[in-house]
């Protein structure tokens, strides 16, 4: 199966819907996607109507900001608060949910975690090794060597703030549920997939702005 595990929307700093991200998905054949919106669960409640609606399943999740960088839970189940809290207390927090850690782009320059990964490791279930919005290849190429020698899950996903790049990048394992994608993310089975988006989606915000009013 497979998930883009990382997907942005009009609840934080994206340009479309949820709904418009999950049609997205369908139509490239993925099976599930998740909403991991900045800082913001206040897409939840309309992810899981639109989950019923379309028959799609919808991973609740947020890209958590700490002071020493971003980390994406998933399958949460409540709003966590890392302003200003260490990297280590939101960890913390996701696993008392029963969730899962995701260090997104750790090794991009201005976006990447500010701090040895290495010290996380127990806490950490999965590392981001293709990130589609980010154009350079080099530090998903480091995430994919820093995953692969520390054994730990490898991920991929869009970074989609706009639908049209929604499955650009995914992450892939066997099974059929997002249960089974979470237990393959814990037993380190998964694998990314996909491609870079256009680069017109990361270096030129406004111009993808003008696609979203000209297609609206």
């Amino acid at each position: 199966m497979k998930i883009d595990s990382h997907c942005h929307t009009n609840y934080s700093d994206g340009l479309s819907t949820i709904k418009e991200s999950a049609i997205r998905a369908k139509n490239q054949k993925l099976d599930a996607i998740a909403i991991t919106d900045h800082n913001s669960t206040q897409g939840w409640l309309d992810a899981i109507k639109v989950s019923k609606e379309l028959n799609f399943p919808i991973i609740l999740g947020d890209e958590i900001n700490s002071k020493q960088g971003e980390i994406i839970g998933l399958f949460l189940k409540e709003k966590i608060d890392g302003k200003h809290k260490e990297a280590e207390f939101v960890m913390k927090e996701i696993k008392k949910q029963g969730g899962l850690v995701i260090i997104p782009h750790p090794f991009y320059e201005m976006l990447g975690f500010k701090d040895d990964l290495t010290k996380y490791l127990e806490l950490i279930d999965g590392i981001e090794v293709l990130n589609a919005k980010r154009p350079n290849k080099g530090p998903d190429k480091k995430a994919f060597e820093f995953a692969k020698k520390y054994n730990l899950a490898m991920t991929g996903g869009s970074d989609s703030h706009y639908y049209r790049t929604v499955g650009n990048a995914y992450t892939e394992c066997e099974g059929k549920t997002i249960e089974d994608f979470k237990q393959a993310i814990l037993n380190k089975t998964t694998k990314a997939g996909g491609k870079k988006s256009n680069i017109i989606f990361a270096l030129a915000p406004s111009l993808a702005k003008l696609d979203f009013k000209k297609n609206n």
